[in-house]
């Protein structure tokens, strides 16, 4: 098989942090998948009236459809294309969900982050991100039900990044925590917001370093998006390299040069 991505959309992701996969995975495996998740949830798919919650929050899922959704030769290729052929861990499972429904309240989880990849000496309460993003290769945001500007879709701060790369280099291997580089979050440059809008069944690949963060629900259609991590077989190299570097090393590369 061919390479999917093409040399532009690689720069796109070394540049602004992420790259749009559509049609990622058929929309009959989003459906299965969404079954599920309606079964767990505490309210009635066919009243909206019980959707009494702006977010609800659900376990863990390796059932089939999801284990589907991210395991198939084209995203194997992509994650290759991004990270170096067998560099990454397959996905046995996709996380938990954070279901967000339509409401006029305000979710409480709205605030800028970029997700933690390793844990720190107590990881019921800690978790933390290096220069060497250890333990995470990509964030990936899995559409699962069709997502409009209307419907919740995250929020990406393109190039966002490079400004995190830079935080974190003088951390050294300890790196900080989630809280921690949260609070330095809004000292970054601004950046231009993308929506990460899309079919059910699109896949964003982001950065681990990118900034993102959720918004609240005006739409009418619950929103039903996984955000797993792709984990890293082995540590990413970002200097001293004798075969090159993967665009994922790349980026931080030249966030670091610009330093």
């Amino acid at each position: 098989m061919s390479d999917i991505l093409r040399k532009e959309e690689i720069e796109q992701f070394i540049l602004n942090g992420f790259v749009r996969i559509d049609n990622a995975f058929p929309r009959e495996i989003a459906e299965a998948a969404v079954a599920i998740l309606w079964n767990d949830l505490p309210c009635d798919r066919s009243k909206p009236s019980t959707w009494t919650e702006p977010v609800i929050r659900l376990g863990m899922y390796s059932q089939q459809p999801f284990f589907d959704a991210v395991n198939n030769p084209k995203l194997h290729l992509v994650f290759n294309q991004l990270i170096g052929t067998d560099r990454w861990l397959p996905c046995g499972s996709v996380g938990t969900f954070p279901v967000r429904f339509p409401s006029d309240k305000e979710p409480n989880d709205t605030g800028k982050h970029v997700d933690a990849s390793f844990p720190g000496k107590d990881p019921s309460i800690e978790w933390r991100i290096n220069v060497k993003s250890k333990g995470r290769a990509l964030l990936m945001l899995i559409l699962y039900s069709d997502v409009s500007e209307a419907d919740a879709p995250t929020i990406i701060y393109k190039g966002s990044h490079i400004d995190v790369a830079k935080l974190l280099h003088p951390e050294g291997e300890n790196g900080l925590s989630f809280m921690e580089l949260a609070g330095k979050l809004d000292t970054l440059p601004q950046r231009d917001k993308v929506t990460a809008t899309g079919k059910a069944g699109t896949i964003y690949l982001c950065h681990p370093f990118l900034v993102h963060s959720a918004q609240a629900h005006r739409g009418k259609t619950p929103k039903f998006m996984a955000q797993p991590p792709l984990l890293l077989r082995n540590e990413l190299t970002i200097s001293d390299s004798e075969i090159g570097y993967a665009p994922v090393e790349e980026a931080i590369r030249m966030a670091l040069t610009d330093e």
